[in-house]
């Protein structure tokens, strides 16, 4: 089955290849550095950019890689596996803002825009979550009003990832009716626009690197040119982009819980206690043994939807369970590590702890696993 849902094993490893050489290189030595400091490293993405890790599916005719999900679910995992901070926001850029634009937007808006975006020279950010509307999306009050050949928007947008620093957001807000999924639209809105500013910035407990903020509109004005597809179409577009976003935190989550496994393997190996190393106990070496199977079946899911994503296929049920599995076992796995390295593990000269406080995430964003489970069972109960 493996074989059928991944892309060869040569251009697999040439792209994890290249990109574990990149994290080695630009990012491992400033990790606990951005993550004591909340900073986040724009010059990073930029060069992130310059390798092809921004626009991996992207075609190449707008400037990207030209790659499939299964050369971008290694991108992600192998940077998530050194910093998943960094990891979680090459994944917000690539699937929700960049990935928004290139599914629905028109010629014009992909060529004005994509290769800005693939190239890393600007950074995505994509607003659909509000104060009072995680889950909640139908209930929005971040609201445009048409005006001519114009849309005023006012109103905020919560927990965006690059919500300072991006320089264009894909932003879904109401211009229809409360609880009408066709009563809300996607505009494209570049920072500089009157009215449209950034609010407070997130002091979170993991994930700290990738910067997380508001969006706020003050009767800022937008020429229809920038809406993506049709007026009303803008919650359809953005379920279909959180399928493939799931597929993200998937790869995330999947980077968290072996690069937690790992450093768990390494330990235990050279850790001694009793006169032997403690990966000789049983106890500890069937949690190694129990990690590396979650992290086996979190792949094969992951990857599966993968396949399913490249081939057009529906994947909505798919990338639901795999973005559900493969974030519970991230958390489980992160805290297993913890337990394998004892008081090391809490603290922070020791890797395992980063990845425990940013392992929660996964459970929570683009859809809670609760939300996950509320897709899957409709799904699977639909006939």
């Amino acid at each position: 089955m493996y074989g059928e849902i991944s892309a060869t094993d040569e251009s697999l490893k040439m792209v994890a290849d290249s990109v574990r050489d990149f994290a080695e290189k630009h990012i491992r030595p400033h990790v606990m550095e951005w993550d004591e400091s909340q900073e986040f490293p724009v010059e990073l993405f930029h060069k992130l950019g310059e390798q092809g890790f921004m626009g991996v599916l992207v075609p190449e005719e707008y400037g990207g890689s030209g790659l499939g999900y299964q050369e971008y679910i290694s991108v992600i995992e192998e940077v998530a596996k050194v910093d998943s901070s960094i990891g979680l926001s090459v994944a917000a850029h690539n699937s929700l803002c960049t990935g928004h634009i290139l599914q629905f937007g028109n010629e014009e808006q992909k060529k004005k825009y994509l290769p800005k975006l693939a190239s890393g020279q600007w950074i995505g950010a994509w607003g659909l979550t509000e104060a009072n509307t995680g889950s909640d999306a139908g209930r929005m009050q971040c609201v445009a009003e048409k005006d001519g050949d114009y849309y005023v928007i006012n109103g905020t947008k919560n927990w965006i990832t690059h919500g300072i620093s991006g320089n264009v957001a894909v932003v879904i807000v109401r211009t229809g009716e409360l609880l009408d999924s066709h009563g809300m639209s996607a505009f494209i809105i570049e920072r500089g626009t009157p009215g449209f500013g950034a609010g407070k910035k997130e002091n979170k407990l993991g994930m700290r690197a990738s910067e997380t903020a508001e969006l706020v509109f003050d009767n800022c004005r937008i020429h229809k040119s920038q809406l993506l597809g049709k007026e009303g179409d803008g919650f359809i577009q953005a379920m279909k982009i959180l399928d493939g976003g799931r597929i993200s935190i998937a790869a995330l989550s999947l980077g968290i819980a072996k690069g937690s496994y790992e450093a768990s393997v390494k330990y235990a190996k050279q850790r001694e206690q009793f006169g032997k190393p403690i990966a000789k106990f049983q106890a500890i070496a069937f949690k190694l043994a129990d990690m590396a199977t979650k992290i086996e079946a979190a792949e094969l899911l992951t990857r599966q939807a993968a396949f399913l994503k490249n081939n057009h296929k529906k994947v909505t049920t798919e990338s639901a369970m795999a973005k559900y599995y493969a974030s519970e076992i991230c958390v489980e796995i992160a805290t297993d590590a913890i337990q394998i390295h004892g008081g090391y593990g809490y603290t922070k000269e020791f890797p395992v702890e980063k990845f425990f406080r940013d392992s929660k995430l996964c459970t929570i964003g683009e859809g809670t696993s609760e939300i996950q489970k509320l897709v899957i069972s409709r799904n699977i109960l639909k006939d």
